[in-house]
């Protein structure tokens, strides 16, 4: 088959990399996969035709989109936008266009994404399944009704399935969306979706770090890094307090979306044992490796530490329900404390570490489905064929 899957991210990476590993369990079909985002330095499979559309981003309060080349102004970007989306369906001719989050999420985005959804239905673009990707917990909105009410709408006029990115054991769809009654189409839950971890890649990685068995290992992240800057200075005032580089070492990765002056700041406390860097394309590896792991909450990060069972120490991000609700659900499922303001003064923080670098890691994977990419690509493979036939 034929398929083309859009993912637009606008603040942090974790659409991008979920998508993008969904997109790699597709390698029996070919893949055209369009990033609407600032670029990220990425591995692609040789399967997958990666396009980058001009980018556009939001600010923190997702109220207005910015270009990402400030030599061009947004609806410049927008007109380009369109007509590289269009060209696409044009030459690729998919059998299969998968929208990420939209439109439960991305409506700004509606200049570009209606038009095409339209042409679909028309039958002016061909034959075209489309298809909703969505995560396991929406964000809220300031008018749940009028938003929930424009999503069923959208969604059974435009849409012929929903994947949703969960395991209804532990997180249902309707927890953050009530109309789920109201869906004309499939809902298939298809487990979470996550990175594979490697022991091997773990240990292996240690020895390159030339970390010996004595040695405890931290890896503090923050996502795509924009929101990330406070928590990781905190760790860094934290470990502070209790390094000794011949027992404890630090590894920092920012975000690739770190504002240049935040990173400089943290850049400037690099020493023996600590280490300061924007992204690492083996961040799996690094948690394989570790014997603590700091960082958010969202939903790669949590998948990234329910893989590999390594402690944590967990710091949602409270300006929305989406990470407290997460880490709430998966909190006994591996050893994990969950950060309040209050705990990540330095002197309780470095508390905190010391307590969890005595915690083991979990030595089975959890009772939950977790194999989300590859259970959404069968599905994908079944649904067409029943509908060919």
């Amino acid at each position: 088959m034929e398929i083309l899957f859009y993912c637009q991210y606008v603040w942090g990476m974790g659409h991008l990399v979920r998508s993008l590993e969904f997109a790699r369990a597709l390698a029996d079909h070919e893949v055209t996969f369009v990033a609407g985002g600032q670029e990220v330095p990425l591995s692609i499979p040789a399967h997958i035709d990666f396009v980058r559309l001009p980018a556009l981003y939001m600010d923190e309060l997702f109220t207005k989109l910015i270009a990402g080349d400030p030599q061009k102004d947004v609806v410049e970007i927008q007109l380009e936008r369109k007509e590289i989306l269009y060209k696409l369906f044009e030459i690729k001719r998919p059998d299969i266009f998968i929208v990420e989050l939209y439109p439960f999420g991305r409506s700004i985005f509606s200049f570009e994404l209606d038009p095409v959804l339209k042409d679909i239905r028309s039958g002016r673009l061909g034959s075209v399944k489309t298809v909703c990707s969505l995560r396991d917990i929406l964000v809220e909105k300031k008018d749940p009704a009028a938003y929930e009410e424009r999503v069923i709408q959208q969604l059974n006029r435009y849409f012929d399935a929903l994947l949703v990115h969960s395991d209804q054991k532990l997180l249902r769809l309707d927890e953050t969306f009530s109309r789920v009654v109201d869906f004309q189409l499939p809902l298939v839950y298809t487990g979470f979706i996550t990175q594979q971890a490697s022991p091997v890649a773990g240990r292996n990685l240690r020895r390159e770090l030339r970390i010996s068995d004595r040695q405890k290992l931290i890896v503090a992240s923050a996502g795509g890094g924009r929101s990330g800057y406070n928590l990781l200075r905190s760790v860094l005032d934290a470990f502070e307090r209790i390094h000794q580089p011949s027992s404890l070492r630090l590894e920092v990765f920012t975000g690739p979306f770190m504002e240049s002056q935040e990173f400089d700041k943290l850049a400037l406390r690099a020493a023996p044992g600590i280490r300061i860097q924007r992204y690492t394309r083996r961040f799996m590896d690094y948690l394989a490796a570790a014997d603590l792991s700091i960082s958010l909450a969202g939903y790669n990060t949590c998948m990234n530490l329910l893989a590999t069972g390594v402690p944590a120490l967990v710091y949602p991000y409270a300006r929305q329900r989406e990470q407290p609700l997460r880490v709430d659900k998966i909190k006994t499922l591996l050893p994990m404390r969950v950060l309040n303001d209050d705990d990540v003064r330095p002197g309780r923080f470095s508390t905190h570490m010391i307590e969890m670098l005595d915690r083991k890691r979990i030595g089975k994977s959890p009772a939950i489905d977790m194999n989300g990419a590859v259970n959404a690509a069968e599905f994908l493979k079944r649904w067409c064929g029943n509908e060919s036939s």
